[in-house]
């Protein structure tokens, strides 16, 4: 139901950096896996594992924004380091992290 897709993103926004496992997720919900995926994805419109990737993207865009570096930013939205941070961003942004930054810092 939307409470428990609601209650699970939640979890996943609140712990981008060390997100709980699709089993906690269930066990948390009373849900089986199954039923949490088909759940969270007729919510969403996606997995939470895509989901979780694409709010990290987003996040780390803020965290650039703030003026942070690329590895600072991996690390804290939860990348396993820069080059993980890039490969997503690229994908969903359009652009590296480094060139998305030094393009928002203006002249």
């Amino acid at each position: 139901d939307r409470r428990r897709a609601e209650l699970v993103r939640e979890m996943l926004v609140g712990s981008l950096a060390d997100p709980p496992s699709l089993t906690e997720l269930a066990r948390e919900t009373g849900l089986s896996r199954y039923a949490l995926l088909r759940g969270f994805r007729a919510r969403f419109g996606l997995p939470p594992h895509t989901y979780l990737t694409q709010e990290r993207v987003r996040t780390a865009k803020r965290l650039l924004d703030a003026g942070h570096r690329p590895a600072e930013v991996a690390a804290a939205v939860g990348f396993t380091d820069q080059a993980h941070l890039s490969r997503h961003f690229r994908r969903v942004v359009g652009v590296p992290p480094g060139a998305y930054a030094r393009g928002r810092a203006g002249p």
